[in-house]
This record gives structure tokens, C-alpha cells and sequence, in this order.
């Protein structure tokens, strides 16, 4: 037919003209196959021009939601079905256009018939469907001529057995069935493959040198070729005669795709070194950073076609040509995970920001800011404008785009051996929240311990054109990630350095005077001298503190030498590494199923203990409660602060949980005698509705000490109850290692090695049940002094 815009789509339907009408032989095929479910069955039919298809799956009992990029296909559909009950007729090109309108919770069934030979970018848009499938039985169905049964002036309209066997791929299930001559495809689960790096046959010579073209459209989506050696490229070639790497690089991109690029928008971005079949390869990694023309394929008889990819997707798309998938590495590290090593020597030339971004990914964008702001995350307009602006998806280009604007989501983007997160996105409220402390003033010069990328440009983006930004990490990855991040979408103003930022800043980088801000993004235990050292006086230090393995974001403003907390944020971040690095004490008790955990120091003796568990349990209530959804982490955080032998006990199997009432992978407020242990939980109370409403908590205890440290818990938590819990934060200082005694505040005072910080709870003039007796060594009875509250 040789439609290829909307315009001739437009003139065909208000033309009288159709497709083939849906047979007694499809109906039967859709009706045994994909029947719709039990409940609120929803399907999707994509393209469904006059809606014949849309009202037979209505009339099967789904809801349907139908497309088409036509208006006046909807318009046709909308007359000629006037009684389809359960049909949304819709305007929307899925290729092309911000899917908002579509159901968010997913669908069924999702039907294609005779649209996929018309799509352009069929592999992005297929495993886009795929994904909004909502169930693992639903179906994605493809009905298409095939080109052996098309007359070859329709050949447009109907797929090859190539091209029918590329839809399959990646699919648990695939099953094709025959109407009369089409191509019935029902597809079930996963729909995708994941991305292999692919050779092609060994080449004569001595060695390969050549270039290879990253190109991505106003959408931000990348180019690449489908090879007729079954593969995926990007545009590429050997380097001619004297021609420079990015000459080769713009030359190749038009001989193969019609796309135009001048040569001062092609930048040399990394060396790869790697072989061959034995053979050495050098590939130049260019990034084309703008273009024009129209996207063809000059060279038929080696590329079947080319597409726009979602960088998203890029790990499962199949097999890739080796260097294309270190390229694209190259340009978005980690964007396809088990590529095997290359040797990558970065060049020092930049490149100015690439622009590009899909409608949805701003509305997404705009849908998170709402929510923060909603929240009361960020007051400032500052705040609020860098969250509208900054681009979130592109600094974890791995992550589809609802994922990477969860605004109550930490997007992973590193993990180590054993599966724990290295690395992250942090929530967009947490990270609001972090700035807002900063109190940054326009201009300033902020300091970011623990890189990413993302929250360094929201940091660049609030305080303007003449601040800057400093971000270190000790890993080398994240580091390199972050520079590739930020110079692909960034403001030009980050500095990313690789070090451990426990040491702060290198010097070469710390302004006169200090920096006007500094935030840590990883938990952190100990607070380093350098991140007060180069904070300006009267500046503020952001960081996550954890207390017994309890985490506040907490605002520091810097006093001299002292370091006063202005407020307090409920967080969680990834964990130090180099000099911050600690591992937590731990101890079994019956054989691992139940685990004492000493977050802030050396383990606690717990011979007896198992002994102790096997007997009785004692239980007091403490009268306190707590209604449901109601914060009581201030509890927590004041047992932990004000209480002798602090510990949590966890329950890591169902025993555990039935031994202790403690949820299993959960764990409690905890405190330890002889062989003897008492620990918190919160017990539904209430009948019928209110039971769900309302939590009291009562402390568990075993051992012959056991009814001794219940009581000692029991009244920690009524002082809570009774001082603290209006107030909710206490007042908090943070002084050198060595400040004697007499120099700080009376408090609760925790000692690290680098600081001393004082806890000074509301109420602490009282005193409490002195601690239970422990056995000294030797026999001999002890008693822990008395504390007071």
C-alpha cells in the first residue's frame, strides 16, 4: 500500500476504504485461545481501524480499550459499532505517542491484526505491549498475512519468515495457528531475550580498525540496525585512508541509515581495545550529538532494517554485534549487564548535552514532582523546578520510565556479588528532602559524598548557573557512570572525582572558605573530620546517621567544631565501603533461626541465652498504643540512645517468629542480662475494626532476669510515651573525637572514632529501674549503674 504518515492513513479511512474483514475462522481461533478471564477481563486492540475486531472481543466479555492513529478511523469505528458495550475508542499512536490514556494496570490480551508490517519500530513496540500484559497467562496475539501467500505489490503489508520467527523470539510461549491463510501468533510470558554480544565470522588482515556511531532520535531512543547476519549494529565501518575516527563515523551513518551529521557534532568519546578471532580490533566510540535527514536503508543487502530502541530495553533485544554492545556500554554503562571485559581507554574531549526525551517521560516527570510536592518534600520553588526539569530517567537508563518516576522508589543501579545494593537512585521525596536541608544559597559550591549523577544535577539545577557541584565515589563505575550521565543530559556544572569520600574532597576542589553545602549519600555510621573541615561556617551537612542501625537524615549547621542537628528524616541509604566500611556483629541463637544483632559496637555475651529461649516467656504490656499507619520511630531511636546492652533481636525463620512473636526477616528493640533477654513488639488490641486500627506495645522477655529487663523496657517506653513523643526528635551535637567530657552538653553520649555525639532526650532528669544484675567474669555479681531519663 505504501502508507507511511498519518495523513494517507487519515484519507484511506474517510475514503470508505478497510481491510480484510474478521472471518468465522479468527472468531473461533480468538474465542478458543485467549477467552477472556473470569472478573474484569481487559484487552487492547492496537490499530483497530472500523473496530470490528474491538467489538468481537467486547462481545467475548472483555473491556476493551481500542486504538487507532487515525481519527477517522475512530470515527468510523464509533458509527458503524454504536452498540459495542465495553469498548473505549481511542486516538493514539502506540509508536509514537505518550501512552497515558492507556490502562495503567495493564491488560489481558493484547491484540495486533494486520498493523505490524505497517510499524516502523516493531521490536520496541512489541516489548513495550509485552510488558503491559498484567498477568502470566495473558496473550499478546499478532495476526498478519505472510509474504508467500501476498502478491508482491502488497508485500508491505505482510511479514517473511524471518520476520514472523524475530516476533516469537524471547516468548515462554509461542503458538501459531492459520485463518485462512494468516498468521495467527498467540504470545504468553516473557517478551524478550536477553542481549548476548555477538561475533561474525573471522576477516583477513593484520588488524581492524574502525568507528562506530551512537545516534539516539528526539525521543531519546538509539539506533540499530538488524543485520542479515541475525544480529543487532550500530551504524559502523572501517576508517578510510587518512580519514579521523569521527569522519568515519558520520561517513558510515549516512552510506547506511540517510541520516546526515557534521563532523563538529561527532565526538570521539572512548577507545575500545579488544580481538577478533584472535585479531586485534580498536573501535572509536562516537557520539553523534545531532542530525538530519530521513531514517532509510541504503544497504538492503546488509541490514533488513533499522529501528529506534528504548535504552530500557536494550538488555534483552537479542544478539548484538560485540562492538556495537561495548559501544553502547561505553556510553551508558551497566545499559546491558554480562557484556564480557574490553579494554576502554576514555578520551578527555566532552560533548555537549544530547538532547531528547519522550512525551511520557515528561508527563511521568511532572506526575512525581506533584507527588513530592504533595508531600511537603519541597517547599522551595527551587526544589520544585529541579524536580520538574532534571531528567531522572536518564541517569538510570536500565529502568523503564514509571519505574525510574516512582517517586517512592530507590532505583538500584549497582549491586555486588551477593546481591546487596552498592548503589542507587534514592527516592525523589528523600532526595528533595536532602536538598531542602542544604538551605543552599543561588551560586553556592556544594560537595556530594556517594556519586549517581541524578542528584547532583537536581543540586546544580537549584542553586543556578554560576554554582557547582563536587560528587565522589570510591567505586570506579558508578564514577565513570556519573561522568557519562552528566555529560549526556547534565548542566556542564558536576565535577565527579573517584576517592573515598570519607577523606572529603580533593583539595584542588574545595573553594576558599569551604563549600556552601554537603550532603552524604550512604549511610553513615562515623562522621568524617573532613566533611566538617571543608563546610563552611554556619553551612549545613546533610547526611544519613545511623543509630544502632536505626537511619535519620539529619541537617547539620555548622558551629566551629560543633556540628548542631536542625532536623530529622525516617531513610534508609546503601551502606559505607573503604574507611567507613563496618560489619555488624551478629550472634545465632537456636541454631540461626533467631539472630542478635549489635549494630553499634562489640557482641554482648548471649551464653544461655538458648537455654533461656526454651523456657517461659514472660510478657508485659506496657498500656502505650499506637494507631495504625502512625510513626514511632522516635521509640526506637530513644531505646537505642538511653537504654545498657541496646541490641535487636531478629527472627530469620517461622521457629523464630513462633518462639518469639517477631515477624520473620523482621526484628525488635532488644536488651540483654544473664543468659537472659527482654525485647519489644507492637500486639494488635481492640475487637472487630478497631483491632485493625490500634497497636499496643508489650515487651517479651526470657530468662530468670527476664521479668527484671521487662520492666526496665517496659518504663523506657512510657517515658517515651509520656516526654518524647510529642517533640518526636531530640536535640542532637556531633563533636570531635577527644572533647572531654566537662566541654559537651549533658545527654547520652555514642562514641566513634572520628566524633562524639550527644542525645539530649526531653524528660531525661527521672530516673529508671537500674539495669539487671549481669555476671562479671570470675563469678562475681554485677550491677550496671542506674540511668537516668
Amino acid at each position: 500500500m505504501g502508507y507511511v504518515v498519518r495523513e494517507e492513513w487519515q484519507q484511506h479511512y474517510t475514503d470508505g476504504k478497510g481491510f480484510r474483514k474478521l472471518d468465522d475462522i479468527e472468531r473461533a481461533l480468538l474465542a478458543e485461545h485467549v477467552a477472556a478471564p473470569e472478573g474484569d477481563g481487559r484487552a487492547l486492540d492496537v490499530g483497530c481501524g472500523t473496530g470490528e475486531l474491538a467489538a468481537y472481543l467486547a462481545s467475548l466479555g472483555y473491556a476493551v480499550d481500542a486504538v487507532d492513529f487515525a481519527d477517522s478511523a475512530i470515527d468510523r469505528a464509533r458509527r458503524e459499532h454504536p452498540d459495542a458495550q465495553g469498548v473505549r475508542w481511542m486516538r493514539l499512536d502506540v509508536e509514537h505517542e505518550d501512552p497515558a490514556a492507556l490502562h495503567p494496570d495493564g491488560y489481558d490480551l493484547i491484540t495486533l491484526r494486520l498493523v505490524v508490517p505497517f510499524l516502523h519500530d516493531r521490536s520496541r513496540v512489541l516489548h513495550a505491549l509485552g510488558e503491559r500484559l498484567r498477568s502470566p497467562g495473558g496473550a499478546l496475539v499478532v495476526i498478519t498475512p505472510t509474504a508467500d501467500q501476498t502478491a508482491e505489490e502488497r508485500r508491505d503489508t505482510a511479514l517473511d519468515e524471518g520476520e514472523i520467527r524475530r516476533i516469537t523470539e524471547g516468548w515462554r510461549e509461542s503458538e501459531r495457528l492459520d485463518a485462512d491463510g494468516l498468521a495467527v501468533l498467540v504470545l504468553r510470558g516473557c517478551c524478550h531475550t536477553d542481549t548476548t554480544a555477538a561475533e561474525k565470522p573471522p576477516t583477513t588482515g593484520h588488524a581492524l580498525t574502525g568507528a562506530v556511531a551512537v545516534v539516539t532520535d528526539s525521543a531519546g531512543r538509539v539506533l540499530l540496525g538488524r543485520s542479515t547476519r541475525g544480529m543487532w549494529e550500530l551504524p559502523a565501518g572501517k576508517t578510510t585512508g587518512s580519514e579521523d575516527f569521527a569522519a568515519t563515523a558520520v561517513r558510515e551513518l549516512s552510506e547506511e541509515t540517510g541520516l546526515t551529521a557534521a563532523a563538529s557534532d561527532a565526538h570521539v568519546v572512548t577507545m575500545l581495545v579488544d580481538d577478533s578471532h584472535g585479531m586485534p580490533r580498536l573501535t572509536a566510540v562516537v557520539r553523534i550529538t545531532a542530525f538530519s535527514g530521513t531514517l532509510t536503508n541504503p544497504e538492503e543487502r546488509l541490514f533488513e532494517r533499522w529501528e529506534w530502541h528504548d535504552l530500557h530495553a536494550l538488555a534483552c533485544v537479542g544478539p548484538v554485534f560485540a562492538p556495537a554492545a561495548q559501544s553502547l556500554d561505553a556510553i551508558w554503562p551497566g545499559i546491558i549487564p554480562g557484556l564480557p571485559a574490553v579494554r576502554s581507554y576514555p578520551l578527555a574531549a566532552v560533548h555537549p548535552p544530547v538532547p531528547g526525551e519522550p512525551a511520557e517521560a515528561l508527563r511521568l516527570r511532572g506526575k512525581m514532582a506533584d507527588a513530592v510536592i504533595a508531600g511537603g518534600w519541597a517547599p522551595s520553588e527551587p526544589v520544585r523546578d529541579a524536580l520538574r526539569t532534571v531528567p531522572r530517567h536518564r541517569y538510570a537508563p536500565e529502568t523503564n520510565l514509571r519505574t525510574a518516576y516512582d517517586d517512592d522508589l530507590a532505583v538500584v543501579t549497582r549491586r555486588d556479588g551477593t546481591g546487596r545494593a552498592l548503589s542507587s537512585v534514592s527516592a525523589a521525596w528523600l532526595q528533595a528532602d536532602m536538598i531542602e536541608k542544604l538551605r543552599l544559597p543561588p551560586g553556592a559550591a556544594v560537595y556530594e559524598a556517594g556519586s549517581g549523577g541524578y542528584n547532583a544535577e537536581l543540586i546544580a539545577h537549584v542553586i543556578g548557573p554560576q554554582g557547582r557541584v563536587v560528587t565522589g565515589d570510591i567505586d570506579p563505575y558508578v564514577v565513570r557512570r556519573t561522568r557519562r550521565f552528566t555529560a549526556e543530559a547534565g548542566s556542564g556544572r558536576v565535577t565527579a572525582f573517584q576517592g573515598d569520600a570519607a577523606r572529603g574532597a580533593p583539595a584542588e576542589l574545595v573553594p576558599r572558605g569551604g563549600f556552601d553545602g554537603i550532603v552524604i549519600t550512604y549511610n553513615v555510621w562515623d562522621i568524617a573530620p573532613a566533611w566538617r573541615s571543608q563546610l563552611r561556617e554556619g553551612a549545613h551537612l546533610v547526611l544519613p546517621l545511623e543509630i544502632h542501625g536505626y537511619t535519620r537524615s539529619i541537617g547539620f549547621q555548622r558551629d566551629g567544631d560543633v556540628l548542631h542537628a536542625r532536623s530529622f528524616t525516617h531513610c534508609g541509604f546503601v551502606r559505607a565501603q573503604g574507611e567507613h566500611a563496618r560489619t555488624v556483629p551478629v550472634a545465632g541463637l537456636l541454631g540461626g533461626e533467631l539472630q542478635l544483632r549489635f549494630e553499634d559496637g562489640a557482641p554482648l555475651p548471649s551464653a544461655g541465652l538458648d537455654d533461656a529461649l526454651r523456657g517461659p516467656r514472660h510478657e508485659v504490656p506496657t498500656g502505650v498504643t499506637v494507631g495504625s499507619g502512625v510513626s514511632f520511630g522516635s521509640l526506637q531511636l530513644y531505646a537505642a540512645t538511653t537504654l545498657p546492652t541496646f541490641c535487636r533481636l531478629a527472627a530469620r525463620t517461622d521457629r523464630g517468629t513462633g518462639v518469639t512473636d517477631i515477624a520473620k526477616d523482621a526484628d525488635a528493640p532488644a536488651i540483654l542480662g544473664d543468659a537472659s533477654l527482654a525485647y519489644l513488639i507492637p500486639v494488635r488490641t481492640g475487637h472487630g475494626e478497631r483491632r485493625e486500627e490500634e497497636w499496643e506495645f508489650c515487651v517479651h522477655a526470657f530468662g530468670e532476669q527476664g521479668p527484671r529487663l521487662a520492666e526496665q523496657l517496659a518504663a523506657t517506653v512510657r517515658a517515651w510515651d509520656r516526654d518524647v513523643r510529642g517533640a518526636d526528635d531530640p536535640a542532637l551535637t556531633v563533636h570531635p573525637a577527644g572533647t572531654p567530657d566537662h566541654r559537651l552538653p549533658p545527654g547520652d553520649v555514642l562514641d566513634r572514632p572520628h566524633c562524639r555525639i550527644v542525645v539530649q532526650w526531653p524528660g531525661r532528669d527521672a530516673l529508671l529501674p537500674a539495669p539487671a544484675e549481669r555476671r562479671a567474669a570470675g563469678g562475681v555479681t554485677a550491677s550496671a549503674p542506674e540511668s537516668s531519663n
